[in-house]
This record gives structure tokens, C-alpha cells and sequence, in this order.
């Protein structure tokens, strides 16, 4: 039996748009927030608006029809902290936002509530699972366990509350380079970890090593210009719907089977993919 693991705390972002905040069981909240992010934010940053909100409390009887880790959003300020950019994913305690509200002598749903609103794309990170010691310890030690998998997948359902899909860029620049609350781990280890053990694992024999005969699905990447952006929204999904993106500098090309298919952050034009069949590997159809 192997475990599969997550690389970093696996939470939610709450900001303006998302798919929930601290703020969206409050009445006058809800009013506004069917109006596009610009208009929401606008509102919001009127004076009078935010005495408003701020002053309502929660209903109790909206509070408990949400999910029950979504309950803790209206009251576990020690919980939430300030992502900034580049997006920190291990925040010591200091920068919760119940930290910051003692600090500056203000509530902490007034810390919270300006953050998100003083300039686009600020959010708040709520680590659910992965953060009990509010450190990246434990992350470190199943990291170094050969009966971990690392992967993380959420399939785009909760794609205006997550992204996840920065996580192997995150792998690399956080553990391999920019780790400061504990040791950091070799470059070579987390490559490994997200290439040829992944394909070992999932039965794909002729990728996942820079071998000859062996697909050639390479990311050439700038190590020391590695680096993720803060998460953003955008709209361009069906109907206008949002979604959550995270930009990331440092890829000078990506190539599969050979072929070029991003040079510098932008799409050559070639889709070389192919789709694998069921029966060739142990997990049905998939893209590749």
C-alpha cells in the first residue's frame, strides 16, 4: 500500500469572487456579491458599506448549513493568513490575521477585510488539512518516506477555491531553494519525486527518465529565476465562469515527445499529445 501525499498545506483561498469568504454569510455581503469583481470591490471599499458589514454577525442558522470546516471561516482568524506575492505556504504564526488585528489594535475581521479589498487579487489562505503543526515538518518527513506517492489532484471542481496546479513549480523553488522555517530537500530528490517515480508507479515505461529511447517530455527551467506569482482569477471558462490561475516565471521551454510546445511562457502552436488508451496502463484513458 502506498500513500499518496501532498507537497504543501492543501487549503482554500478566500478573496473577492471566490467561491467563499468570511464575509458571505453576512446580508449585506450577499447583495453585492453577484456583481462583477471590479463593482464587488468598489462597493465594498465605500466607507459605508464597510461599517455596514462589518458591524452584522454571521447567522447561525447560515453558518451551520455550510460544510463543517467551512464553519471554522467565520470565527478561526488564527487560521487564515495573508498569502502576498510571491504567495507564502508556510506563514508562521505572526502573519495570521488574528495575529496582525492584536498587533494593529484593530478586530480581526477589519484586518481581513481590508486586505481583500485595498487591491485586486488579494486573498486569504485557510491551510483545511496538512498545517496541524504550522510548519512544513511534517510535510518534510512524508516527503522522505519511500511508502509516499507525492501527488495532488482535484480535477478543476473547486476551481474558484484552489489551484493546485502551481504545486510541482512550488515543489522545486520552496523545498529545493527558498525554504527558511527548516531544512530544505536536494533538487535531485524532488525531481525524482515527480518524474520517474510518478511514472514508475503508474506503469508509463517510456517516460519519466532523461534515457535514450525514451519519450523526450522535458522542462527546461531557469532554477534561479524559478518563481510563482499570487493566485488570480480570471474569466475564461464557459459562460464567463472564473477560475482560479497561478503564473510562474523561470520555464524557458517545455517539450513533449521532443517537440516544443512553450518557449518562455507562451504556446507554440503544437499539441503532439496523444491519448492513451485503456489497457495499456493501469489507470484507463489519459492524456499524455
Amino acid at each position: 500500500m502506498t500513500a499518496q501525499i501532498a507537497g504543501r498545506p492543501i487549503g482554500v483561498i478566500m478573496g473577492i469572487g471566490t467561491a467563499l469568504n468570511p464575509f458571505t454569510v453576512r446580508p449585506s455581503y450577499r447583495r453585492i456579491e453577484k456583481l462583477g469583481i471590479a463593482e464587488q470591490r468598489a462597493r465594498l471599499r465605500d466607507p459605508e458599506v464597510r461599517r455596514q458589514i462589518l458591524a452584522e454577525k454571521p447567522s447561525e442558522a447560515d453558518v451551520a448549513k455550510l460544510a463543517q470546516f467551512r464553519q471554522l471561516i467565520v470565527k478561526r482568524w488564527d487560521k487564515f493568513f495573508v498569502m502576498g506575492d510571491a504567495p507564502d505556504y508556510e506563514p508562521g504564526e505572526e502573519k495570521s490575521v488574528a495575529a496582525i488585528a492584536a498587533r494593529q489594535g484593530r478586530t480581526p475581521d477589519e484586518v481581513a477585510y481590508d486586505y481583500i479589498t485595498e487591491a485586486e487579487n488579494r486573498y486569504l489562505f485557510f491551510p483545511v488539512v496538512n498545517y496541524t503543526a504550522s510548519d512544513h515538518e511534517p510535510i518534510r518527513e512524508m516527503l522522505l518516506d519511500s511508502g509516499t506517492l507525492l501527488g495532488l489532484s482535484d480535477g478543476g471542481a473547486h476551481c474558484t477555491s484552489i489551484v493546485d496546479a502551481g504545486v510541482p513549480s512550488f515543489m522545486l523553488s520552496h523545498w529545493g531553494r527558498d525554504r527558511t522555517r527548516g531544512p530544505r530537500l536536494p533538487l535531485e530528490h524532488l525531481v525524482k519525486r515527480q518524474t520517474s517515480e510518478t511514472a514508475d508507479f503508474f506503469g508509463f515505461r517510456d517516460r519519466g527518465r532523461l534515457a535514450a529511447g525514451l519519450r523526450a517530455d522535458i522542462n527546461l527551467i531557469d532554477f534561479d529565476r524559478l518563481r510563482l506569482h499570487q493566485p488570480e482569477l480570471v474569466h475564461d471558462m464557459p459562460a464567463g465562469g472564473r477560475r482560479f490561475v497561478q503564473r510562474v516565471d523561470g520555464y524557458e521551454a517545455t517539450l513533449v515527445a521532443g517537440t516544443s510546445i512553450f518557449e518562455r511562457g507562451e504556446h507554440t502552436g503544437a499539441m503532439p499529445g496523444r491519448l492513451v488508451r485503456a489497457g495499456g496502463n493501469r489507470l484507463g484513458p489519459h492524456a499524455a
